[in-house]
């Protein structure tokens, strides 16, 4: 299991996420999060996902940034759908676990 926190900036909302994959190409998502947009996503989209249309996309393409296109309040910059595809992407080896931070200077 791959486990991440996501702190998403000046919201002040956190998201966790824990990825589960038996096989590299099924992926498992258990997220929580203190956005509403984010908790609805997974209501609606469930929490079982093909881990290479999940992560290898173009950026911004894939099932969570499409959904989010069409759901999300305008805030292209929200980091919470990186953090948990970059989770998938740890669990499924299709990249290796990393940490990642954006600072402001």
């Amino acid at each position: 299991m791959t486990k991440v926190k996501i702190v998403q900036g000046i919201c002040g909302f956190v998201t966790s996420a824990e990825a589960l994959s038996a096989d590299g190409e099924e992926v498992v998502l258990t997220v929580k999060s203190g956005c509403e947009s984010v908790r609805k996503m997974f209501e609606e989209l469930g929490d079982t996902f093909d881990s290479y249309e999940l992560c290898l996309n173009k950026p911004g393409a894939g099932p969570l940034y499409e959904y989010a296109s069409q759901h999300f309040p305008t805030h292209c910059g929200c980091v919470a759908i990186a953090g948990i595809i970059k989770a998938a992407e740890a669990e499924c080896k299709l990249a290796l676990p990393q940490d990642a931070s954006i600072t402001f200077e």
